[in-house]
């Protein structure tokens, strides 16, 4: 007979047994759903501080290292793909005595213009890149018109508050100054900064050697 009764218990807590299993698991499955979800959102989180970050950096850059494209000589050598990975400054139409018209684009490293607006200065080691156009022209509904075609020169400046190359002839005036020509693009061609650039610059002696009134960014928009 007693067998018999605990035959009988055994039975009647072999569904207890099933339902408490099964809610250990579920719980279980619901603790790992749980966990799984909030290292999805934490991931997401990181994810989204790191992007902004990114985005952030570039506008807080004072205008790059442009010491890094400088050599052992003291040559300045033209940065890669400015056009894609600089702001353009700004532009000036220059026509020569004979109605000749180029075109002057002037660019820098992102945060040039920003550091510019807060400090009343290019930062040490701004990169200005000033690529210089001839020009066509045509009659439009406007009127006369002219637009870039084709880069004659470049010129370039890296700012240089500590005077780093003392005695090397093409820096000097807080710049290093450098030349390129279009049928020699990778060949810097200045040999002395005084005679070779800084004529061009002594209108705007005044404004460190940079004709900043045609560089609209370096303002504060109004």
């Amino acid at each position: 007979m007693e067998k018999i009764t605990r035959a009988g218990s055994e039975t009647k807590l072999e569904p207890q047994l099933r339902n408490l299993d099964q809610r250990s698991w579920r719980c279980k499955i619901r603790c790992f759903r749980s966990i799984a979800i909030k290292k999805r959102y934490l991931f997401l989180i990181l994810a989204l501080i790191v992007l902004a970050s990114y985005q952030v950096q570039p506008q807080s850059n004072s205008g790059s290292n442009g010491f890094d494209l400088v050599d052992k000589a003291g040559i300045i050598h033209k940065p890669a793909d400015y056009r894609d990975r600089f702001q353009a400054l700004g532009v000036f139409s220059v026509a020569d005595v004979n109605g000749t018209v180029d075109l002057h684009y002037t660019y820098a490293p992102p945060g040039t213009a920003e550091y510019y607006r807060k400090n009343g200065k290019f930062a040490d080691g701004t990169v200005l890149v000033k690529e210089v156009f001839g020009t066509d022209h045509g009659q439009m509904t406007t009127g006369e018109v002219h637009w870039a075609k084709g880069t004659k020169i470049w010129f370039i400046m890296v700012k240089d508050e500590k005077g780093r190359y003392p005695g090397n002839p093409l820096w000097g005036d807080g710049w290093g100054w450098a030349l390129y020509k279009s049928d020699a693009p990778d060949k810097q061609v200045a040999t002395d900064y005084k005679k070779d650039c800084l004529g061009c610059h002594v209108p705007a002696k005044s404004t460190d050697w940079v004709y900043v009134q045609g560089y609209p960014v370096l303002s504060s928009a109004k």
